[in-house]
Formats: C-alpha cells, sequence, structure tokens
C-alpha cells in the first residue's frame, strides 16, 4: 500500500519541490496540499494521512502548535528554513527536521527514517537461517548490520546513490551503487537487466523484448543487457 501523504506550506514553490521529490518515489503518493495548518487539520477528518511535510512558519497556526493539537497525529516531517526550531520540534517525537531548500538526497534520507519508525527492520521478515553459510550477506542500516538471505530477493533498484533491496516481507535501503551491490550478488542467482535493476532469475515469470515480469512487478530489460539475460535464462 503507497504511503499517504500530506504536504503543508504557505509557499507555491515550497509544495512544487514536495511534490516533484514525492513523485520521484513509487512507494508515495500525494493525498493533498494545503496552505495553511488549519486546512490541514479540517483534511486529516475525512482522509486517512500516513506522512505529513509540514511547515514550521505559517499564518494563524504554525507547524509546531499544529502537531501539539493533534491528539494521534500522523507521521511528521518538519520542513523550514530556520534551524532555530530544532530542539523545540524532536521533542515533539517527529521523524525528520528538513532545513530549506531540500535537496533530494536529504528528502530521501527524512523518507528512509519514516520507513525505518514503521517497520523495523528486526521485525521485517529477513529470516536467520541456520546451515545457510554463503547464501546471504550481511547488509548495513542505521549503524547496523543485518542478514539478508539471498533466496529472500526478488530485485534490486537503483536510487541514486542508494539501493533498494525488494524481498519477499519487505524493502531495504541501504547506501551505495547498484554496481557495487550486483557485485556482492551470486551471478548463478541474479542478473542486471537494466542499468537501474538486477533482478532474480528463478523470480522471473515471463518477458519480451523490452520489459520482464517478476510476479506482479513489471521491469523494464535495458537494450545493453538484452543478450545477457536471454543467454542466462537458456542455460
Amino acid at each position: 500500500m503507497p504511503v499517504r501523504c500530506l504536504t503543508v506550506d504557505d509557499e507555491v514553490p515550497a509544495l512544487e519541490l514536495l511534490r516533484r521529490h514525492i513523485g520521484q518515489i513509487e512507494d508515495l503518493e500525494i493525498v493533498a496540499e494545503c496552505n495553511s495548518a488549519v486546512k490541514a487539520f479540517e483534511l486529516l477528518k475525512k482522509e486517512e494521512i500516513h506522512l505529513i511535510f509540514l511547515d514550521i512558519q505559517m499564518p494563524v497556526l504554525t507547524g509546531i502548535d499544529f502537531v501539539r493539537a493533534l491528539k494521534h497525529p500522523p507521521r511528521i516531517v518538519l520542513t523550514t528554513a530556520y534551524r532555530d526550531y530544532a530542539v523545540e520540534a524532536y521533542d515533539l517525537d517527529i521523524v525528520d527536521y528538513l532545513l530549506k531548500p531540500i535537496s533530494f538526497d536529504r528528502f530521501f534520507k527524512a523518507v528512509e527514517r519514516y520507513y525505518q519508525r514503521i517497520a523495523p527492520l528486526a521485525n521485517s521478515g529477513v529470516r536467520d537461517v541456520p546451515g545457510l553459510q554463503g547464501d546471504y550477506l550481511f547488509v548495513n542500516i542505521n549503524k547496523k548490520n543485518h542478514k539478508l538471505i539471498f533466496a529472500d530477493i526478488l530485485y534490486v533498484e537503483s536510487l541514486k546513490d542508494y539501493v533498494r533491496i525488494h524481498t519477499i516481507n519487505a524493502r531495504h535501503v541501504v547506501k551505495g551503487n547498484i554496481g557495487s551491490f550486483y557485485k556482492q550478488l551470486p551471478k548463478d542467482q541474479f542478473i542486471r537487466i537494466h542499468r537501474s535493476f538486477v533482478v532474480s532469475k528463478s523470480r522471473i515469470s515471463a518477458f519480451g523484448a523490452m520489459e520482464l515480469e517478476l510476479q506482479d512487478v513489471c521491469l523494464p530489460i535495458g537494450p545493453s543487457y538484452r543478450e545477457d539475460l536471454i543467454n542466462a535464462i537458456n542455460r
């Protein structure tokens, strides 16, 4: 299920930037955009919201006062051009505090913190299976090394300076590039099909000239990777 987002800011350029950033992450969707905390308060009565990107300095009701007024607030990422509110903001148990102008890299880190809040990796379904020496690797997330079983991986997706690992039960985002990550995977089990995608061979359910299917996911095949993919499947 996509993460239902609400953006709240009294400046149109700020809303437009958040819209562009959110549009680059397929798991996020904008339910609404509000130019005041008062309008956001009314919208929360009618819509289910998982994550709010909330400006602090707004007329009538500030972002901080808005959060304090909510009995059961969604997860909050505060956005502001000022550092002065940081201590006060973190007392509200927010997900993150973003300084404007917000780069995509910094925005992405805030989204990853949100995922860590709602689904800690320890409970994500990554199994610690005894007797599988050599059938796993460890990935570093949030300063801890966690075991990732090769058989659980569906595909790996490039996200600029990060990779998102899609497994049977969860998604994990780690720092690094897809080329380096691919080198750590066994080539008899995985193949790169695009500059942005590496897939598990055993999970491929169908493929054509331009794309392949992986369970209910359709991924593009890069022209320079097509021949290697066909050879690997036909072996």
